[in-house]
């Protein structure tokens, strides 16, 4: 009978340490996930923080494009403009230069 109470003594020791280690590992589980968790806390801030920059970067962006092509608009308006100018110009010499020799050839006539 005392061969079966050691026996029973020795089921019981080992499994007492069986379950001790099942604690530990579960301890260790929990640390894990308990820091698992609060990296993914920390990543959620991070994201927020970031969806909200990214979003005004965003709108800055889109109003930054509006004015860019609000001066590529008035760019072109006005190189159109100066070219109006440049062909008046350019055509009020020629009919300056013209008069100016039709006014030297009646004065030539004249004289």
């Amino acid at each position: 009978m005392a061969a079966q109470g050691a026996a029973l003594q020795n089921h019981n020791n080992e499994l007492v340490k069986c379950i001790e280690d099942l604690r530990e590992k579960r301890e260790q589980i929990l640390k894990q996930v308990q820091d698992e968790e609060m990296e993914k806390q920390r990543i959620q801030q991070e994201l927020a923080a970031l969806t909200q920059r990214l979003s005004r970067v965003n709108e800055s962006l889109a109003r930054k494009i509006d004015t860019k092509n609000e001066y590529d608009k008035v760019i072109i308006e006005t190189e159109a403009a100066y070219l109006k100018i440049l062909e008046s110009s350019q055509t009020l010499l020629t009919v300056l230069k013209r008069e100016s020799v039709n006014i030297q050839k009646k004065r030539q006539a004249g004289s």
